[in-house]
């Protein structure tokens, strides 16, 4: 038997982003996010609202980061989901984050949460909230690598929003092996 939810944004798992920009002056901005996800080889596309400080920055600077939220600052990570930078002009700072400038765009890049992936802004539809950027770099920060200069999902310990429950859940535990165990049923 099964309960019908209806018509909801309900998948697992839906990352939580938190998405980076400059303001006009230099300041850094910062929201969280959790509907998107790679939609091309080289593209990132998510449903963000025009309201959003962080989208007005991004539509000026034509450019933005994307760091994954770990287990270590999930306060942070919500807290700057349930403030608008259009009211908390520094909840960047008061996050407790601090910003490094990307390489590759200008846009900043979040210190305390080791991966992130550096864009180019390709498109914006206001009416849909559909906005597009084009990936130039991922950038991970060596901590979170293993001996192999791969990155160790345990130690970067991603979460994901669990969107039945309302809730942060952290990734980590391996089951199998992709584009291997299904060999299994040829």
């Amino acid at each position: 038997m099964r309960k019908n939810f209806g018509v909801k944004p309900y998948t697992y798992p839906q990352p939580v982003f938190m998405i980076a920009s400059y303001g006009e002056d230099g300041t850094p901005d910062v929201m969280n996010a959790a509907w998107g996800g790679i939609s091309e080889n080289n593209e990132l596309t998510m449903c963000l609202s025009a309201g959003h400080k962080t989208v007005k920055n991004i539509l000026a600077k034509k450019a933005f980061t994307v760091s994954m939220a770990d287990a270590a600052h999930v306060t942070a990570c919500d807290y700057v989901g349930i403030v608008s930078g259009n009211k908390v002009p520094d909840k960047f700072a008061k996050a407790g984050f601090h910003a490094e400038k990307s390489q590759f765009v200008d846009a900043p890049l979040i210190a305390e949460l080791p991966i992130a992936v550096e864009c180019r802004l390709i498109s914006y539809d206001e009416r849909t909230c559909r906005m597009v950027g084009e990936i130039v770099n991922v950038s991970v920060d060596e901590s979170v690598l293993d001996e192999e200069g791969r990155v160790d999902v345990a130690k970067a310990a991603p979460i994901t929003f669990d969107p039945f429950n309302n809730a942060y859940i952290k990734l980590g535990e391996k089951v199998g092996n992709a584009f291997s165990d299904g060999a299994a049923l040829k």
